[in-house]
């Protein structure tokens, strides 16, 4: 009967690790991807360089795989060494998720500033040399979301020292628009798209983080059932 739920228990582990490992396979993926095909994508933030999409896909894919692994190997080797591996990994990132949480809503207004003014000073880099990811990534967030600055267009105009802005802040795209000051810009600063975006969709946002709550609370689970059935069915050999 024991041996019984040891291998449900196993095997359920085992199948659920199985599709986590796939997940971290496919976002590493797509974090390599972006990393070749878009390079010059770079972040909008000066004091963090590194922060790029792909880098941060990358990170996400690799700790992902390597849990899922744990897991995996864990499950079907029936060890208990890997098995309390996994529990501690999945303990240490949940851990880590409530206190990002609790700090981003104990300081909100202070991290929302500090957000402000960084992306401010990165605005003065658009047209610097060694700078082609940052001026991508403004061009392509301010053409696709009708947006122009973090506040708004008159950002530009303190960044650049001149009555010009990039021309993806024109509401008719052309060549050198933004050089022309009678031309119509978005009015709308992109920190404000953002911010309305992410209201709009934050019954979707805490759908998913829920979702990955649920799906860490199970990994723990069985992992935690697994390893005491094993160890119980070994002090059971022994005796």
């Amino acid at each position: 009967m024991a041996r019984g739920c040891i291998c449900c228990v196993k095997y359920m582990l085992f199948l659920f690790n199985l599709l986590f490992w796939l997940g971290g396979c496919g976002l590493l993926g797509v974090g390599v991807w972006l990393s070749v095909s878009q390079g010059s994508f770079a972040t909008l933030s000066p004091s963090f360089p590194s922060l790029s999409a792909a880098n941060l896909i990358i990170t996400l894919g690799t700790v992902v795989m390597v849990t899922g692994f744990l897991g995996c190997l864990g499950a079907i080797k029936e060890n208990k060494c890997l098995l309390l591996s996994f529990f501690i990994v999945l303990l240490t990132i949940l851990l880590a998720e409530l206190i990002l949480l609790i700090l981003f809503f104990v300081y909100t207004d202070k991290v929302s500033e500090n957000a402000r003014r960084d992306l401010k000073e990165g605005l003065v880099l658009y047209n610097t040399d060694n700078n082609a990811g940052l001026r991508d990534a403004w061009n392509t967030i301010q053409g696709e979301w009708r947006c122009c600055g973090v506040m708004n267009h008159n950002d530009w105009y303190t960044a650049l020292h001149g009555n010009m802005v990039p021309d993806r802040c024109c509401q008719q795209f052309f060549q050198g628009c933004g050089r022309n000051s009678s031309n119509a810009f978005w009015t709308r600063g992109c920190y404000e798209k953002v911010e309305e975006w992410l209201d709009d969709n934050k019954h979707l946002l805490g759908t998913i983080a829920m979702c990955v709550l649920v799906i860490q609370l199970l990994g723990m689970a069985f992992s935690m059932t697994l390893y005491q059935q094993i160890h119980r069915a070994g002090k059971k050999y022994e005796a």
